[in-house]
């Protein structure tokens, strides 16, 4: 690293969530749907690639837009691009594979399943057409949503899907009120929903043609329905890589905080849950719950890639109390010998590959625990009740990253340091006061109009080590930096 990297491993303006990470040539590519920083509903912006070189995780670049919504037919009903994959077809040109939305998701499981093509990684890329059958009418067997792309030895795949209906025909028929809003979420009538012998959703693979578009082989589902997946059933976000030999179907539960994996020899059935690989709450290890969880929680989606013989698993977190406005975020993983992967804990250093010095300043925006003991599980909403957070503020054309409605009972964690530093310090502001505990040790505040520095002494120096801080008192502060003397 020829300098320090830390999550979320973007500049702090940048939102692309539902990252899917691939190696070109000798960069790593983040492709990912486009946040707005505060924004109104899912993926308001165009696509937008970073990229680093795979030696160096620490110097993200920015390639720029490389394609734009107004580009799919569809712009005009359906304006926002979600989750996006590319793969290199076997022609040697970049494919990238995309589902349009409008509004909080509705219409982003109409389908169909849209196709862009560029001659480099980085764009620009052009609309080529939507995945068709062989007739060339849209191809939407089953629900069209989340598409991954993965080009295994020649064979085109395209991995799809949402989570399972749990009501069967029957009582889809017997319920005339949830058919009507079936038909509403999927876009499609009543007889199409009941003409499903598997059900109508569910993670699903369909096999391309060379020419990227036309269907090779029909779809079909890769794990069936009644498939046992110890309470982490498919929920969308669907993405494939292959591990040696095996095929390791990543996505995003029904919990909908975690990603979680199945592996298979085959890459089209047979798939056996292997367990969670990371939280965004932390839900799962180290005795957390979903009733205790270390961050406000909600939509989760990424990948595994290997880069320079480590493993990573990227995904994304939330900020400003919604949904809608992610960031990107990564650790390293450990695949075992027996192939198996263990939740990794989430930090703030991430891609360095070590912890960060315990010198100089940092945003506080980096703290990878955010809680006051009751934190909130998103739905597609922006909360309004008050809750730490990391939010943003602009005035006179400047632009302050920090975390906001901290207020008593508020833990505050870093992971991980490394050093010796004297004395640890915070930047807050606000109208609350009491007392900020920084690893054991107290100061007093008390309201303040500006940035304030106050500092503890240090009491956890060593080779690796986190950073808590936590407050009592009344009202409620901002923190906008951490610092080491």
């Amino acid at each position: 690293m020829k300098k320090q990297v830390f999550n979320p491993f973007l500049p702090l303006d940048t939102y692309i969530p539902d990252g899917e990470p691939h190696i070109f040539g000798d960069r790593v590519y983040l492709y990912g749907s486009h946040d707005f920083e505060g924004g109104r509903t899912f993926c308001m912006g165009d696509y937008t690639v970073y990229s680093a070189p795979v030696d160096d995780l620490s110097d993200w670049r920015c390639d720029g837009v490389i394609y734009r919504a107004e580009q799919d037919p569809d712009y005009s009903s359906r304006p926002y691009m979600y989750a996006p994959d590319v793969v290199q077809g076997n022609d040697g040109r970049y494919y990238l594979y995309y589902c349009m939305s409008g509004d909080y998701g509705h219409g982003g499981y109409y389908g169909p399943i849209s196709v862009a093509v560029s001659d480099s990684p980085a764009g620009k890329y052009e609309y080529l057409g939507f995945v068709r059958n062989p007739d060339g009418s849209p191809m939407q067997k089953y629900v069209c949503f989340d598409p991954c792309a993965f080009n295994d030895n020649g064979t085109i795949r395209i991995y799809y899907g949402t989570q399972y209906l749990h009501e069967s025909a029957e009582e889809l028929m017997a319920d005339e009120e949830k058919m009507a809003e079936t038909m509403d979420r999927f876009g499609k009538s009543r007889e199409e929903i009941l003409s499903y012998p598997d059900n109508i959703s569910g993670p699903s693979v369909v096999t391309l043609e060379d020419d990227m578009l036309t269907v090779k082989e029909e779809a079909r589902h890769i794990i069936p329905y009644e498939a046992d997946l110890g309470g982490h059933e498919f929920f969308e976000a669907s993405s494939m890589r292959k591990v040696g030999d095996k095929y390791y179907f990543v996505y995003s539960s029904q919990k909908n905080h975690e990603l979680c994996y199945a592996v298979s020899d085959k890459p089209d059935r047979d798939f056996v849950f292997g367990g969670t690989i990371v939280s965004n709450g932390d839900v799962g290890i180290n005795g957390v719950t979903d009733d205790t969880r270390m961050n406000m929680t909600g939509t989760t989606h990424g990948s595994i890639i290997e880069i320079n013989g480590q493993w990573y698993v990227f995904f994304h977190r939330l900020t400003h109390k919604s949904d809608y406005s992610r960031q990107a975020c990564a650790e390293p993983i450990t695949i075992a010998p027996d192939g198996s992967i263990k939740q990794v804990e989430i930090t703030s250093c991430g891609l360095n590959g070590k912890p960060l010095r315990a010198e100089g300043r940092y945003p506080a925006v980096i703290a990878c625990h955010i809680t006051n003991g009751d934190m909130p599980h998103g739905s597609n909403k922006i909360f309004t009740h008050s809750f730490p957070n990391v939010t943003h503020k602009t005035e006179n054309g400047v632009t302050e990253r920090f975390i906001g409605e901290v207020s008593d009972g508020t833990i505050i964690r870093f992971r991980y340091f490394s050093g010796n530093p004297d004395s640890i310090g915070i930047s807050y502001r606000g109208e609350g006061s009491g007392t900020v505990t920084i690893n054991g040790n107290s100061a007093d505040i008390a309201p303040a109009s500006e940035w304030t520095d106050i500092t503890v002494p240090a009491s956890c120096p060593g080779e690796k080590f986190d950073v808590t801080i936590s407050f009592s008192g009344t009202g409620n502060i901002g923190i906008k930096d951490l610092f080491f003397a």
